[in-house]
């Protein structure tokens, strides 16, 4: 049936579309591995070990998948609440990044051989776009501000290797985040509400995706008089 054949396929990929600035961190070749086999290995091993760490991910997801119940119902907070307690057991049990991990990671990749603070304030804006995220707060464009005055004050653009100038760079950074109300303290509470997020997000694409293929089927000649469910009473473990 159509519409067990999307669910499934949307099931199957419930853990694997879940990476916050900072200079420690692009995203794996599998979402699955945290990093790549040993490059001692060669070619054929190597792409066997890669193959079967995946498939163990994989299994151990959907195994949990198979015993937790989630409903598909967005506007629910308990709901979505469950939803992002179910997928944080699913990454921790198969090894999963969570998404600010796959950010970090991210930029750690795409930063690291990075020279200079600007090229690095810029790249982060890059990345920040592509992972659709949002600068509400406008900590960018001070960012920008704070780096101006910086380099006006040494007379050079800030070199990352330049620690002195570099302190003070920092201290601009801690100014800003004061001013913002952003306290290191805070970060498991800012990492948990973009948890909650993407929780929202994944469970509104796997309720379009549900009444899509109940559309679909009630085009059928067979199902024309069929009442198709509400889609909050689906059970996602029927079709795993």
């Amino acid at each position: 049936m159509a519409f067990t054949t999307r669910l499934l396929s949307k099931s199957r990929q419930l853990y694997g579309s879940q990476a916050i600035l900072r200079q420690e961190h692009a995203i794996p070749v599998r979402f699955y591995a945290k990093e790549a086999a040993p490059t001692a290995l060669k070619g054929d091993v190597m792409l066997k070990n890669i193959f079967l760490e995946v498939k163990n991910k994989f299994e151990t997801a959907l195994g949990i998948l198979r015993k937790e119940k989630i409903t598909i119902d967005p506007d629910n907070p308990a709901a979505v609440s469950q939803y992002a307690k179910v997928m944080k057991t699913v990454r921790e049990k198969a090894n999963l990044f969570s998404e600010s991990q796959r950010i970090q990671y991210t930029i750690q990749t795409r930063t690291q051989d990075i020279p200079d603070a600007r090229t690095y304030l810029l790249t982060l804006k890059e990345i920040r776009i592509k992972r659709g995220l949002s600068d509400e707060l406008g900590a960018e464009a001070m960012m920008m501000d704070a780096l101006d005055k910086v380099e006006k004050e040494i007379g050079k653009p800030l070199m990352r290797n330049d620690k002195k100038s570099m302190a003070i760079f920092t201290a601009e950074f801690d100014k800003i985040n004061k001013k913002l109300g952003i306290r290191k303290e805070d970060l498991p509470k800012y990492e948990e509400e973009l948890e909650l997020k993407i929780a929202k997000a994944q469970l509104e694409e796997l309720k379009k995706d549900a009444l899509e293929a109940m559309e679909t089927q009630k085009k059928r000649e067979e199902f024309k008089d069929e009442a198709m469910p509400d889609v909050k009473s689906l059970d996602v473990r029927n079709f795993i």
